[in-house]
């Protein structure tokens, strides 16, 4: 999966990645696919980061269909290739547009039927782009969403850079992944 860290073996393991290893496999994601075998090598990191990321991807008061466009629009900010590449079919069979998605992978202003959806990709470009949210879309988001839905969506937007970062840091690419969706850029 990724040529800059050492390959990663259970049999090799310290008890600590065993037990944090046993967590994931035994949660709701039920697989190691995207940055997991790269925060294996910090158990610490991967025990806290895993808990952190069982919330933002199903506790945070958004819809599937919501989570999965910010996060899609968190791996076309970041070029993330395995990032996409794990959360474009889950977006689609949530319900997302694939015209809609190729516009954003294109890095293009994408024309949206739903406007709640329409909200969370203004909020998302908002924040990458400017590094932060003007007041017209935060009143927007927390009026339509809820206080405590935005302080969750803040989350999730950190989370899954976090996520890409690392994808991207140590060239981690997902299980059968062969095309890329992002321009290789050294």
């Amino acid at each position: 999966m990724s040529t800059r860290l050492p390959e990663f073996s259970v049999e090799n393991a310290s008890p600590e990645q065993k037990d944090v290893l046993q967590t994931i496999l035994s949660g709701p994601r039920g697989n190691l696919n995207g940055p997991f075998l790269s925060w294996i090598h910090s158990p610490e990191l991967a025990s806290r980061a895993q808990e952190l990321g069982a919330f933002c991807r199903y506790g945070t008061g958004l819809s599937l269909r919501l989570s999965e466009l910010a996060i899609l629009c968190t791996a076309a900010k970041w070029k993330s290739q395995a990032e996409w590449y794990i959360h474009y079919p889950i977006g689609v069979e949530a319900g997302l547009n694939p015209e809609v998605l190729e516009g954003i992978r294109q890095d293009k202003v994408p024309k949206f039927e739903n406007s709640d959806e329409s909200l969370i990709w203004r909020f998302v470009d908002d924040l990458y782009e400017k590094k932060r949210v003007s007041d017209e879309i935060y009143h927007e988001a927390a009026a339509g969403f809820g206080v405590k839905t935005v302080v969750n969506l803040v989350g999730l937007l950190g989370y899954y850079t976090l996520v890409a970062m690392s994808l991207n840091v140590f060239d981690v690419r997902a299980d059968g992944q062969v095309e890329l969706p992002f321009p290789e850029t050294p």
